[in-house]
């Protein structure tokens, strides 16, 4: 038996403390606000008679609830590069509140129909501030990306 040294471990860069570029936190500031938006317009419609539709409307002030959250997250994530899972979660938040939406137009969401864009405007507010935030988070997902790849390169470049 030898008491050979243990090899060094690599280097791998760490992006723990890193902030990511100033377009992607105001994109992730941006899908806080546009998530917290969509929780305004669900919390809105609970309160003026959605509570009353089994179990869609505690759906609705789950979505509220978890859209209030998620969001407010996201905008202290502006200053903090927030952790991948609230950016998913928020992602998952926005994408599912799109999902029944679609679900309430077609097929009924627990005996629940709706048709087109009713209630007007909330619906149509409520669909595009979902859709922004998926694409801000997508924005800001690459943009973090691509600062993480470079940062990288110019430290491998410079060794």
């Amino acid at each position: 038996m030898t008491d050979a040294p243990m090899p060094a471990p690599s280097r791998i860069p760490s992006m723990t403390g890193v902030r990511p570029p100033v377009t992607a936190r105001l994109l992730t500031a941006a899908a806080g606000a546009t998530l917290a938006a969509s929780g305004g317009v669900h919390a809105q419609l609970y309160l003026d008679g959605y509570r009353y539709v089994h179990v869609v409307g505690v759906l609705f002030l789950l979505q509220a609830a978890a859209s209030f959250g998620l969001g407010a997250l996201l905008l202290a994530g502006a200053l903090l590069p927030p952790p991948a899972l609230i950016q998913l979660a928020a992602a998952g938040t926005a994408l599912g509140a799109l999902a029944g939406f679609a679900a309430s137009r077609t097929v009924g969401v627990f005996g629940f129909i709706e048709h087109g864009l009713q209630p007007a405007p909330q619906a149509l507010v409520s669909v595009l501030a979902e859709c922004a935030t998926v694409a801000a988070l997508l924005g800001a997902r690459y943009l973090s990306a691509r600062y993480g790849q470079a940062r990288t390169l110019r430290r491998s470049s410079a060794r």
